[in-house]
């Protein structure tokens, strides 16, 4: 059986559901009510090769902040609950991933400690409905509800889109390094015993 998860977050200003398979294949069923917030998550779920199920009815007569925000903090309790006990895992995964003129890095430590770095900067407000300052509150979000060190940086790009993707793709790719098992580590990888 894999490493899954089930979450459900329910505000006054969102309900979320998240269902997440840590060992999938990519499969994605995704709806926020945010067409360009949900093809970022599509890309992470088979970039990463995550089965995940995520369903959001948020305020979005506000704005998008609250739904993508709460995304993150669903996203990331389910990450942390799949992970477990990190028995075994990597727990270090990073990418540096090329998307046409754009190059993110993102690096990946699930120690239990969040803590967030981020450089990244866009030309327009907004891409297909998904404020671009929003890319910021999401992966803050994921890292502290998932307690990681996420550090996310754009050496280059010009076309948010491109950049944008970028993140989610390359956050998928260190994400399912660092969740993968390898069999030289028989407890957690630390000195101290405890991720």
């Amino acid at each position: 059986m894999g490493r899954t998860s089930k979450v459900e977050r329910n505000t006054k200003e969102t309900k979320i559901q998240v269902d997440l398979n840590l060992d999938g294949r990519g499969k994605a069923e995704i709806d926020t009510g945010i067409g360009f917030f949900d093809h970022m998550l599509n890309g992470f779920a088979k970039h990463g090769f995550f089965d995940l199920g995520l369903h959001c009815d948020g305020d979005l007569e506000v704005d998008c902040h609250h739904t993508i925000e709460d995304c993150g903090i669903a996203l990331g309790t389910a990450i942390r609950d799949a992970a477990g006990d990190k028995k075994g895992i990597r727990r270090y995964g990073s990418c540096i991933l090329p998307m046409d003129e754009a190059l993110v890095l993102c690096a990946v430590d699930l120690s239990g400690r969040p803590y967030f770095v981020y450089d990244a900067e866009f030309t327009n407000p907004s891409i297909g409905g998904m404020d671009t300052q929003m890319a910021r509150e999401f992966f803050y979000a994921v890292s502290y509800t998932a307690a990681m060190n996420l550090h996310i940086k754009v050496f280059y790009g010009s076309n948010d889109h491109h950049i944008m993707e970028a993140m989610f793709k390359a956050f998928a790719k260190a994400l399912d390094q660092a969740v993968s098992m390898d069999d030289r580590i028989s407890d957690v990888l630390s000195t101290k015993g405890s991720l």
